[in-house]
């Protein structure tokens, strides 16, 4: 027998990399990895190349206006127009503060004996019978005269006609029929109708007088409205700047910004205001909601920009050519030269292009 003898096959060995190789292969892999990450990332897409630099609108009807919100003061100026002469205690009260009084109104009663305005410039000072002369005289025959219970000359002679009118009036009061006016029975005023207000510290149900007390405060025909505004809102107030005041009861006045008077103290300028038209009254005939006394603060609208209606591009759209001309542009890119008529918050009121025009405007 032979022996079979296992023949032993040659060991194959894989190739050893030098080191510094395999360092490099690791480098150039990691460098392939960054470079299309930094491509990626910085490389900017192809929507974002391709989108254009501006977008469009539609020139459309819309109106364009501006305005701020401040409150404005109103306050009566009341000034002294009438002297107590009753001495007694005040039982009665009649007219309330802003009223409006008018030849022989009854103001309160001292002694439950009627106190009346009557107007004239003398103020009364003495009592009034048949036989007495004068101003407050003629003043008092005035009175009765509106009253419809005088019908002579008024020469300011207290005669027998003056007499008979006085038993009249004082009838009609519920007096004794004297035919003697009382010093403390009538007050004259400069002007008659008036708005008054009584001084309600001295003349008070229950109240006692001595005659001498400054009680009847006549007011104008309208309180003064004025707004406080700072450096900055006063330049946006110029002189006829339209104002639009919302009254205690919820009605709008008209008004426009008149005068401006700086306060160095505060740092605060009073900006007076005006009724738009000369010889008119900001509140007309609804004066009598503001109160009297003190100063009321009313919400009111100042109109910086009127508005107005038209044609409305964003403000961004126009542009300005180098001979000055300001034009939009369409999405062809033609230019088209406008009228800018109004501007605010953005927008802009334009003639001279059609509406349903699309315009670019800058996308930034």
């Amino acid at each position: 027998m032979h022996d079979v003898t296992e023949t032993s096959k040659p060991e194959t060995r894989r190739p050893r990399w030098p080191w510094w190789v395999l360092a490099g292969v690791v480098l150039l892999a990691a460098g392939v990895g960054v470079g299309w990450a930094v491509g990626s990332v910085l490389s900017p897409a192809d929507e974002v190349l391709a989108s254009p630099g501006f977008t469009t609108v539609e020139v459309a009807s819309g109106e364009v206006g501006s305005s701020i919100s401040l409150n404005t003061v109103a306050a009566w100026t009341p000034v002294p127009v009438g002297v107590n002469r009753a001495a007694g205690v005040v039982t009665s009260v009649t007219v309330a503060a802003g009223d409006e009084v008018s030849q022989g109104s009854s103001l309160y009663a001292v002694d439950l004996r009627p106190v009346v305005v009557a107007q004239g410039e003398t103020p009364a000072f003495r009592d009034i019978a048949q036989g007495i002369e004068g101003p407050d005289v003629a003043q008092l025959q005035g009175m009765l005269t509106t009253l419809g219970l005088f019908h002579g000359v008024v020469d300011g002679k207290a005669g027998a006609g003056t007499v008979a009118a006085i038993k009249a009036w004082q009838k009609s009061l519920g007096l004794p029929q004297s035919g003697v006016v009382g010093v403390g029975d009538v007050i004259f005023v400069p002007l008659l109708p008036t708005r008054v207000a009584l001084d309600d510290e001295v003349v008070a149900r229950g109240a006692s007088l001595s005659g001498g007390e400054d009680v009847v405060a006549g007011l104008p025909s309208s309180p003064v409205f004025t707004v406080p505004v700072t450096e900055g809102q006063a330049g946006m107030m110029p002189t006829g700047t339209r104002v639009e005041i919302t009254s205690p009861d919820g009605d709008v006045w008209v008004a426009v910004a008149g005068e401006q008077t700086p306060d160095p103290e505060t740092g605060t300028i009073t900006v007076a205001l005006d009724a738009p038209e000369e010889g008119a009254v900001i509140c007309g005939e609804q004066c009598a909601q503001v109160p009297v006394t003190g100063q009321a603060l009313l919400s009111s609208k100042i109109v910086t920009v009127p508005t107005v209606t038209g044609l409305v591009v964003p403000s961004a759209a126009l542009v300005t050519g180098a001979d000055g001309t300001t034009a939009v542009v369409t999405t062809a890119g033609d230019r088209i030269p406008v009228t800018v008529t109004a501007s605010a918050r953005g927008m802009s009121v334009v003639e001279g292009v059609d509406a349903g025009t699309r315009v670019r405007v800058p996308a930034t």
